[in-house]
């Protein structure tokens, strides 16, 4: 994957596919600046970088990649039911309110999609969108071992099958992490080009999880730009595999 470099007034940072340098900005100071720019409207981007526009996949190319999905979308649903419905008996046993949870996300084209998910917190958690943290206090104990191993995206095959994911893709966004970040690096909303997808490129090299920092999705969206720019069928089965055996724990899922 070529290296480019992100650059601020007073920060720079080169992302790899291996190694990212940390900016010392937080989430916090994008908001602040989401808010400035939405009352002044003379925000000047934090992050200079290729956003040009993404083919997306199409054609015969879209074709191969929904059969893909339905295929291996169901084997994967035939498989894992069982194993579905046994979490949903335990996190109504845990704790008060329903198995699964519905989230509206960012799809192709902008689309706005109901994601599905195992609940993995308590009911009496706030509504408004904060990303989870480690040691979260809204999480159940069952929520926080499924997380842990990803298990809570399972019911993200319904999706698949349904059309409005796909299983290799860019990860779906909740639609406030996104407006947060939009003003700060113009790339992000040329991933929506494709299906967001429940495994993707980024995930399996370790982006994924809490961004706190501008660097931790600036490299997420290098490596969505880079799928698509590069996909064909063995990428996304090579994926798959690595998913199978590096992509359900990581440090960054809790």
């Amino acid at each position: 994957m070529p290296t480019s470099t992100l650059a601020n007034k007073e920060n720079t940072m080169i992302v790899g596919q291996s190694k990212t340098i940390n900016m010392d900005v937080t989430i916090d100071s994008i908001n602040d600046a989401s808010t400035e720019t939405k009352a002044t409207r003379h925000w000047t981007p934090l992050i200079t970088s290729d956003n040009s526009a993404l083919k997306p996949i199409a054609g015969i190319s879209a074709a191969l990649k929904r059969l893909e999905d339905f295929v291996f979308g169901s084997i994967a649903l035939l498989i894992l039911f069982p194993l579905m419905a046994l979490i949903s008996i335990i996190i109504k046993l845990d704790s008060t309110g329903p198995a699964l949870f519905c989230q509206g996300r960012t799809g192709r084209n902008g689309e706005i999609i109901n994601v599905y998910k195992f609940r993995s917190m308590y009911q009496t958690a706030p509504k408004e969108f904060k990303q989870a943290q480690r040691d979260d206090p809204r999480i159940t104990r069952v929520g926080a071992f499924l997380r842990k191993t990803s298990l809570d995206e399972l019911p993200q095959l319904f999706n698949v099958i349904q059309g409005t994911m796909s299983l290799v893709g860019p990860r779906p966004h909740p639609i406030k992490l996104d407006e947060d970040f939009q003003y700060v690096i113009p790339a992000l909303k040329s991933r929506y080009c494709v299906k967001p997808g429940i495994t993707g490129w980024a995930q399996i090299n370790g982006f994924r999880g809490e961004t706190r920092r501008i660097s931790d999705m600036a490299s997420r969206i290098e490596h969505d730009r880079f799928y698509v720019q590069n996909w064909s069928i063995f990428l996304d089965v090579k994926i798959l595999v690595m998913t199978v055996f590096k992509g359900w724990v990581h440090k960054n899922a809790y």
